[in-house]
């Protein structure tokens, strides 16, 4: 099948090159964002493929399927950036990958709570100019903490596991209790009692109507002083002007991101060389105790790779009529 892959890196294209032997797609790598300007670039190919941070609104999609496209494959767990409504009624078939490795995201998850915790990033720096001093340095013994965990899917209950291993009390919060996180010992509770409790806050659910900014001033008003958060699910459930505020003012004593509300114009690119133009996100740099990475949580190999071949079986199941077990519909987002 021809398929225009859209916001392609070159780590990417070098593993579907691989994975795609087996397949025998034939692939147009773009190195381009989809937007309502590139849409046309896809004319004459039943599929595209896209990524997180590619526009499929309704406007591109009508694009898209008055240009020949049937199949929008997404390379991401994530479907909130596409018009499940608008794709429906054109009569696109679109699906994902609903998952590729939980351990590097957990992993990875776990990693910024250490880093904020103990200041590696600022004590790497400092060894790297001559400075040995440990002021400012000291952090906390995780053993005896309290972690509040909101969201506990596959992602959520290794974060748990981990976090049990480190000797934290582990709260939870969901709306359908996972059997393997209770047996872990975890306790679920309301989100109030959540905020209310945890010295570390981490978030592992989804993107919704209702989950959009769940941490906003309200939140941040119940959590306890000093708290630890950390975002590497998706960045619209954060109200980013709610937690500075909260850092402002102390009550967020440690941020730690791998998702950010605006960051389609930022992540995944160089912009080394450019000034940046979100005021939000520039002030959220200018604090000492804000660490941010550029949506790599999910980035390991393994996890690069399962992407590209659950894609491409995706692709194959969608060109033979078979039925597409990771499709997405309006019918799954309501669940």
């Amino acid at each position: 099948m021809r398929v225009a892959v859209f916001n392609s890196k070159s780590y990417e294209r070098e593993v579907f090159a691989g994975s795609n032997s087996e397949y025998g797609h034939e692939l147009e790598f773009i190195e381009a964002h989809l937007t309502e300007i590139t849409a046309p670039l896809a004319s004459g190919y039943p599929a595209i493929c896209a990524f997180v941070n590619d526009t499929l609104d309704a406007a591109v999609l009508e694009m898209l399927y008055r240009n020949g496209t049937r199949l929008i494959a997404l390379r991401s767990a994530g479907f909130n950036h596409i018009d499940l409504h608008a794709a429906e009624s054109l009569g696109l078939t679109v699906v994902r990958v609903p998952a590729y490795s939980p351990y590097a995201v957990a992993e990875h998850t776990v990693g910024l709570m250490l880093t904020l915790n103990r200041k590696l990033h600022r004590a790497h720096q400092r060894v790297r100019e001559g400075n040995f001093s440990l002021n400012g340095l000291m952090g906390f013994d995780f053993n005896g903490r309290v972690a509040g965990i909101i969201g506990t899917g596959k992602i959520g209950t290794i974060v748990a596991r981990i976090l049990s291993g480190f000797g934290l009390q582990v709260l939870a919060t969901d709306s359908v209790p996972n059997k393997a996180c209770a047996d872990l010992g975890v306790e679920y509770v309301s989100l109030p009692d959540l905020l209310q409790r945890s010295d570390i806050l981490t978030l592992h659910c989804p993107l919704t109507p209702e989950t959009h900014h769940l941490i906003d001033s309200a939140a941040i008003t119940q959590m306890k002083a000093g708290v630890m958060l950390i975002n590497t699910s998706r960045g619209g459930l954060i109200d980013t002007a709610a937690v500075i505020d909260g850092l402002k003012s102390q009550k967020i004593g440690y941020l730690g991101l791998d998702v950010y509300e605006e960051e389609g114009d930022l992540f995944f690119e160089d912009l080394s060389d450019v000034i940046i133009q979100d005021d939000v996100f520039t002030r959220l740099l200018t604090f000492p105790n804000v660490f941010i990475t550029a949506h790599q949580a999910f980035f390991t190999r393994e996890a690069v790779t399962n992407i590209v071949d659950t894609t491409l079986e995706n692709i194959t199941e969608f060109e033979s009529g078979r039925l597409c077990k990771n499709r997405v519909t309006t019918e799954l987002v309501s669940r």
